[in-house]
């Protein structure tokens, strides 16, 4: 029960919008799927009360069957592994950058791609209203430098960064 509290509030969250008035959010001109698939780290994100007492939190992507991408998403709260299992698929087949994800049928949520190394080592997800924010990486723990120069041109880009909080990862053994 207290999982599926967990997606419900995820879900209404990720679909709601804050009625800002600058420039649209630009995504990455192009992003191959085959290369993005795979695991993924959080290194810091905007807080969301669907992930209140997270760490060691991640995102897990495989291609389905179908063609549309799986997506489990976990973290460690309470000593334990908590996990959301659901979908995603690209709405934006000129960049592959814009998808919808789902939980929980019907509610389905924006995941942009806005940023994504060269070498697909690190990718940076928001949503229209911008008020989510994840930056991922392909291994637990993120160069600072590197890190600096996400967070540089995500103020440039009007995002809130005193909101942005580091993810403690380290304490899991899987």
């Amino acid at each position: 029960m207290k999982q599926g509290l967990l997606l419900v509030t995820m879900l209404l969250a990720a679909c709601t919008t804050n009625g800002r008035q600058s420039p649209p959010l630009e995504v990455v001109p192009a992003v191959d799927l085959a290369r993005y698939i795979g695991r993924w780290y959080e290194i810091a994100s905007f807080p969301q009360r669907f992930q209140k007492g997270c760490t060691d939190s991640r995102a897990e992507y495989r291609v389905r069957p179908d063609g549309d991408v799986e997506v489990l998403n976990s973290c460690l709260r309470d000593g334990k592994v908590d996990t959301a299992k659901g979908r995603a698929w690209v709405v934006d087949t000129a960049t592959n950058a814009k998808l919808k994800v789902s939980f929980f049928w019907p509610f389905r949520g924006d995941y942009w791609i806005i940023d994504l190394g060269k070498d697909y080592d690190y990718a940076v997800v928001s949503a229209p209203s911008m008020k989510y924010l994840w930056i991922l990486s392909r291994t637990p723990n993120m160069e600072e430098t590197r890190y600096q120069e996400i967070v540089a041109r995500l103020k440039d880009r009007g995002f809130d960064i005193a909101k942005l909080n580091r993810t403690l990862q380290g304490n899991r053994k899987d």
